[in-house]
């Protein structure tokens, strides 16, 4: 199957998303999108699979006009399309998360679960995954439920496979995994347009690259004959500098500090964070990273341990509790637990801070305001202005919303749970050196990170956690990807 779009734009009232677009993905063959949020690449993968309707260009499909009235349509003429953001049920278990409105149907109209369960597995084994099929899907992590979304493409007859940023919440292991399926899908002719800000997953997978910027296509290449300089220079315009900002520390006292935390997901964890200092969290999925930040924010229950803030032993039972002695949790789920969707980004920024803007029971809403605009600005958020919902913005900018939470509430420890997942180049860029002013004012920093990239090249020390144990705590400088992956495979370094 070969696609071509031609000539395609797109406007939201006065808001001209694509300008005149041309892009084509042929069977066979790794397409990758690249652009920063909000240059229009879902947009136009929307409109490829009939979720919205362009204002005029048009879509060849094998050399014929087609149009497609909505996902389902496309679907069924072979383009599948994994979307960055997960629409699944929680509560409903993963197998009939998976054949949702596509169930199968034996005599007398009844499920055949048995049916699903083989499609299903045959699915999940080619990412070598294991997973209940009656447990909640809300109960697995982001990462395993973006898996999930990876194996339903693979039971379509997808000649066709859009994936918007499907290594976004999975680890090194679980991306190597996904690139042999790749490899494989593409070895037998299908075509995969693949959406990824991760500059080294495109010069790994893809034989294509398309960038856009500000809606409108600026070059197509062979992956072989471009280069990383090239396509960040494209991207946004101007020649970045390095990916990842220097730091030059100044720790100060310790800021936290947890002895022996144990609960049902981990057990026995031991840490510490200075003043001033960014300490990564790395390991695979499922090791457990996420689950210690939960417990230490008064999310999910300890049964054991110490947590100590600023020198004094707290006693966290929930998130008020932490936030009142000023620690913050940007979690790594911002769609259902970062933001309120249908809330406006001020009410989503006022969140953990608007008692500071309160007097006698009024609110200073002039302060409240230059509160609320600063952050927007200096966080560089693309929107229209204070009152759009949050819902409305592109995945990269939301995530800037909920750092802007944080920020405002003046957290002196700040954990960041997977805080570039999903972000483009430009605004990685803008958060790390967010946090860097931070640890120069005396923030102390947890980031947690599937990135191992992101994990060596921008913290001070990297905590390795396996299977729920904290394997070690070693310094940035002395540490390499294979050190780390030691680790976290359960191994020692010598």
């Amino acid at each position: 199957m070969q696609i071509d779009m031609q000539h395609i734009s797109k406007s939201f009232g006065s808001n001209e998303v694509l300008k005149d677009v041309n892009f084509s993905v042929k069977g066979g063959e790794v397409h990758a999108l690249m652009g920063e949020n909000g240059a229009g690449k879902s947009t136009m993968m929307n409109i490829l699979t009939g979720l919205l309707e362009p204002n005029s260009g048009t879509i060849l499909v094998d050399g014929k006009e087609t149009h497609f009235d909505n996902a389902l349509e496309a679907e069924q003429h072979g383009i599948a399309f994994i979307h960055q953001e997960m629409n699944n049920f929680g509560e409903m278990p993963v197998l009939d998360n998976m054949f949702l409105n596509k169930e199968i149907k034996k005599g007398f109209g009844l499920i055949d679960n048995a049916k699903m369960k083989t499609i299903a597995q045959k699915a999940l084994d080619q990412l070598d995954m294991k997973v209940d099929f009656s447990q909640p899907i809300g109960e697995l992590s982001v990462g395993q439920q973006q898996m999930i979304e990876i194996a339903k493409s693979l039971m379509t007859d997808a000649k066709i496979i859009i994936m918007d940023e499907p290594t976004a919440a999975l680890t090194q292991d679980e991306i190597q995994k996904l690139f042999v399926v790749i490899r494989k899908l593409r070895d037998q002719g299908v075509g995969l347009i693949y959406i990824s800000h991760r500059m080294e997953e495109l010069f790994e997978i893809a034989d294509r690259v398309t960038v856009m910027r500000d809606g409108l296509t600026i070059n197509t290449y062979n992956t072989a004959d471009t280069n990383v300089k090239q396509i960040v220079h494209d991207m946004v315009g101007r020649d970045m500098g390095d990916f990842y900002p220097e730091r030059h520390p100044k720790y100060g006292k310790t800021m936290l500090e947890v002895s022996g935390l144990t609960n049902d997901k981990f057990k026995d964890v031991s840490f510490s964070v200075r003043s001033g200092e960014v300490l990564a969290f790395s390991g695979l999925m499922g090791a457990g990273r996420t689950e210690i930040m939960r417990a230490i924010f008064g999310i999910d229950k300890l049964d054991a341990g110490t947590i100590k803030v600023d020198g004094k032993e707290l006693v966290i039972k929930n998130p008020n509790d932490a936030i009142s002695h000023n620690v913050g949790f940007l979690t790594e789920d911002r769609k259902t637990e970062g933001l309120i969707l249908d809330a406006t980004l001020a009410d989503n920024i006022d969140l953990p801070s608007i008692d500071g803007f309160s007097k006698h029971g009024l609110i200073d809403e002039k302060a409240d305001k230059d509160f609320v605009d600063m952050l927007l600005k200096r966080l560089n958020v693309k929107a229209n202005g204070r009152d759009d919902e949050a819902g409305s913005l592109s995945g990269g900018n939301q995530q800037k919303v909920v750092l802007a939470k944080w920020v405002g509430s003046g957290s002196q420890v700040l954990i960041l749970d997977e805080p570039t997942r999903g972000v483009d180049v430009g605004a990685k860029r803008e958060i790390y050196d967010l946090m860097n002013e931070l640890t120069d004012r005396g923030t102390a920093i947890i980031m947690v990170s599937s990135d191992l990239d992101e994990v060596l090249g921008f913290s001070d020390k990297i905590a390795v956690v396996y299977e729920g144990h904290l394997m070690d705590v070693v310094d940035t400088k002395d540490a390499t990807q294979e050190s780390i992956m030691t680790l976290a495979t359960g191994g020692k370094n010598e």
